[in-house]
């Protein structure tokens, strides 16, 4: 469309951050998406990306010519050429949808970034929460809602704050990371709702869900999503995103039965049903 432009932003654009409400009335295109940089915290509130092979993880938002005037203020961007505190490139966005190309506001080349540290996995939203949070909400919606599975890792201590069903809008439940015996869970920005157990945690139960998910080996990352729990939202629950999606296939019977174990009693008899009629079509080949 004439005079609207796609912007990818990484930091205190994101929702729930600082400056987030400058894109209240911009149009959301995708809230899970990634693009190549390295992200680096610049101990002033806000992060630097610079373009790498790496992944920085945020938010596509379609603007019209005025919001994008206001975030190039809002970044101090004046134009090729001169001074500026961030440049402006077009660059590749990835999502679950597709491609894109848009704005990225990224670290001049000509500004050292020696002063800055570098943010690991990638993502400012989940650096900030468990930087500033002891403790903090868990949203499980595969095997982990199973508490079978933390007590035979003799880590169920860190798991007894269960706080209820959440709800995820705007995401699909698939199996998309595919081991040799079958598929495990995922949730995919397709549209839907994916339905699961929040546990409140600590910061060790952190540390032991980026092992069992493979933080480390790039299997899931840990990410940032909007739960509905009863009639409030939780603007800001930890979850865990399969970080390089295959076609899905059916999950083992083993891991199945897990998450209908561990969902039962929590999420709802439609919704358990919906999980049962996939992985029979799944079986079948059919999905």
């Amino acid at each position: 469309m004439e005079n609207c432009h796609l912007v990818f932003v990484y930091g205190t654009l994101r929702k729930f951050q600082n400056h987030s409400h400058l894109l209240d009335t911009a149009v959301l295109v995708a809230s899970q998406c990634w693009t190549s940089g390295k992200l680096y915290d610049s101990s002033y509130g806000y992060p630097f990306m610079v373009q790498a092979n790496d992944r920085v993880y945020g938010e596509l938002y379609q603007l019209d010519s005025e919001q994008l005037k206001m975030v190039d203020d809002l970044e101090d961007y004046q134009g090729p050429g001169q001074d500026n505190l961030y440049e402006r490139v077009e660059q590749t966005i990835f999502s679950d949808s597709g491609t894109w190309q848009a704005f990225v506001y990224v670290l001049p080349k000509s500004k050292n970034k020696d002063s800055l540290s570098l943010i690991k996995e990638g993502d400012w939203s989940v650096y900030r929460l468990l930087k500033d949070h002891d403790r903090l909400l868990y949203f499980a919606y595969g095997s982990c809602m199973d508490m079978q599975s933390f007590k035979k890792a003799k880590k169920e201590h860190y798991f007894q704050q269960v706080i209820g069903r959440g709800i995820l809008d705007g995401f699909t439940l698939r199996y998309t990371r595919v081991l040799s015996d079958g598929g495990r869970a995922d949730i995919v920005e397709e549209g839907g709702k994916v339905e699961g157990k929040v546990y409140q945690i600590s910061s060790q139960a952190v540390s032991y869900l980026h092992e069992r998910e493979g933080v480390k080996y790039n299997s899931y990352r840990p990410a940032i999503v909007p739960v509905k729990l009863d009639n409030h939202m939780i603007k800001e629950a930890l979850t865990y995103i399969v970080v390089k999606k295959e076609r899905e296939v059916a999950p083992p019977v083993y891991y199945m039965d897990s998450i209908l174990r561990g969902g039962t009693g929590f999420l709802s008899p439609a919704y358990l049903n919906k999980l049962k009629e996939q992985y029979k079509l799944l079986l079948n080949n059919k999905v």
